[in-house]
């Protein structure tokens, strides 16, 4: 069950900024309706610069200034940059960055089966938590603090892109460059859980590919002079599967396993894709060792093994902690116990984090079902994000 936040002797000021986003929320809902209508998958460029164009209108309709971070594989990225008017030097602080993303896992047609709807007062749809409502939270916090203070209180730089969800391998380098000169990193990817908690930590993600191959034979003719890849890769499964250690925070998962051609045909290739997950950066290269140390069961068999750890875990450090402190202390204005979590998931804020920036993770949508069919937010938990996001934008 949601918490409720408690209105009755709230701070004047406090008090008239909830209540404006209260004032705001079917609007956010709104917004987040006609992004997540929009559908955009990771593989699908066109449908994925086709939202990046909308979501550049209406950012430039706030005044910010747009820029796309062009890409032929992959859709091309949005950076949006909010400069501060002068007031109080406020122009001349560093920027704070408002890291998401606008790809989905869902293919093309999925709103078809897996309709845009409310129920009970919760929006389902695909990609509404995983984080299209992170991305309309960005626009109305902007929005409101224009009208709160006649102008930006300080610059901020959004960026979106267009490939979180495989990697984000085109836009990675372009995250980095532009937290270095953050004063801190706000990631609008779902809250953990119902009870809205902020992420603090989250693992590392690694993936591999590991090949195998064999010799190819008759299966019924000439069993004997055939080396299975297929029979090699299941042997290597046993030994990867060992590598779990739950207890230390690592998972191993053999995921996808392809191979062969016919059923009368030893296999002579097969692959096996390995998602891998640490809990702090000394245990990187330790699994990658064990992985990259494989040998064949079989002699007339080899193993080939590409990949590595894409992103270093996110660990709690002091940036980290600091602006959970200043998040916790915009939410004590409206007497909300904002709590903190270590989620085994990563996102671009595992980059960002690395890197020694301050960052904290998990300001956007209150819901469940990430990646799935019951994919849903709390409506009426937008206010609150909207009024912690904007907080923070100030106090960074």
């Amino acid at each position: 069950m949601v918490a409720r936040s408690q209105n009755a002797t709230l701070p004047n000021e406090w008090q008239g900024r909830l209540r404006y986003f209260e004032k705001c929320k079917d609007q956010i809902a709104e917004t987040i309706r006609e992004l997540v209508e929009i559908e955009s998958p990771s593989d699908n460029k066109p449908a994925v610069d086709r939202i990046a164009k909308l979501l550049a209108a209406k950012f430039e309709a706030l005044g910010g200034r747009t820029q796309f971070h062009r890409n032929s594989e992959f859709g091309d990225s949005l950076q949006i940059d909010f400069p501060a008017l002068p007031k109080d030097a406020a122009e001349n602080r560093k920027p704070v960055l408002l890291l998401g993303h606008y790809d989905t896992v869902y293919p093309l047609g999925t709103l078809a089966n897996m309709r845009c709807k409310v129920e009970n007062g919760r929006l389902y749809g695909p990609g509404v938590l995983d984080m299209k409502s992170g991305i309309a939270l960005m626009l109305h916090a902007i929005e409101a603090l224009q009208m709160w203070h006649e102008a930006m209180p300080r610059p901020v730089t959004v960026f979106l892109v267009s490939d979180e969800e495989v990697g984000s391998h085109s836009s990675r380098k372009i995250t980095e460059a532009l937290a270095k000169k953050s004063a801190g990193v706000l990631v609008l990817e779902p809250a953990a859980g119902l009870r809205g908690a902020v992420k603090t930590a989250r693992k590392g993600v690694g993936e591999y590919l590991l090949r195998a191959k064999g010799i190819a034979a008759h299966a019924g003719l000439d069993p004997g002079k055939g080396h299975s890849a297929i029979l090699e890769l299941a042997r290597q499964i046993v030994v990867i599967a060992k590598l779990n250690n739950l207890r230390e925070g690592i998972s191993v998962n053999p995921g996808v396993i392809e191979g062969g051609t016919r059923t009368n045909v030893v296999a002579a290739e097969a692959s096996l894709e390995i998602d891998v997950r640490i809990k702090d950066a000394k245990q990187a290269a330790t699994i990658d060792r064990k992985l990259r140390s494989l040998k064949p069961f079989d002699k007339h068999c080899k193993l080939e093994i590409s990949g590595g750890i894409n992103r270093m875990p996110m660990e709690r450090t002091a940036g980290v902690a600091a602006l959970y402190k200043k998040a916790q202390a915009i939410a004590g204005q409206i007497r909300w116990k904002l709590d903190e979590a270590a989620v085994g998931g990563g996102s671009d804020g595992n980059f960002t984090a690395g890197m020694g920036i301050p960052t904290l993770d998990g300001l956007g949508g209150v819901g469940e079902g990430a990646h799935a069919v019951h994919e849903h937010i709390v409506i009426s938990e937008l206010p609150r994000r909207a009024l912690l996001l904007a907080g923070m934008i100030e106090s960074v």
